[in-house]
């Protein structure tokens, strides 16, 4: 009996991690090429844009990176004078990160350009396509929540 054969090219977890990825890089460039950003400190710089003071752990759970990226990504954005570190006044050992001014500026620059790349990139598909796949990822993410 031969052994059984995973084709990636059909694997759904794979087809999404490529598609993911492309897709990640390709906007990668608009942040890349506007700031010098990382993917790591365009997450940061995001999470951060989106909901104001966070922790590293907070960060690191929304953009689901490890905590080694998201240590990195502070440390460069606050190097940039993007980001300030400020303790948690009941546990010292927690720190609040927040975007300065500045990172609050590249922040809200980003935003429209964010939108309009995804816009132009759901543009390539019918409307019944982009409701498909809103609603095909929304039943995955429920339901692989009800798992975990």
């Amino acid at each position: 009996m031969e052994p059984e054969i995973l084709e990636l090219e059909s694997f759904l977890p794979y087809r999404l991690y490529r598609l993911a990825d492309v897709v990640s890089r390709e906007f990668s460039k608009i942040y890349r090429d506007r700031h010098g950003l990382t993917r790591p400190e365009w997450r940061t710089l995001s999470g951060l844009g989106q909901h104001g003071t966070m922790t590293a752990t907070a960060l690191g759970e929304q953009s689901a990176m490890h905590k080694t990226k998201v240590s990195r990504a502070v440390a460069e954005l606050e190097r940039r004078r993007w980001l300030t570190r400020t303790p948690d006044e009941h546990d010292r050992r927690v720190e609040r990160l927040a975007l300065t001014k500045a990172g609050l500026a590249a922040y809200r620059e980003m935003v429209p350009l964010a939108k309009a790349f995804e816009r132009e990139l759901l543009e390539r598909l019918s409307a019944e396509e982009r409701a498909a796949i809103a609603s095909g990822v929304a039943a995955l993410e429920e339901a692989l929540e009800e798992k975990s």
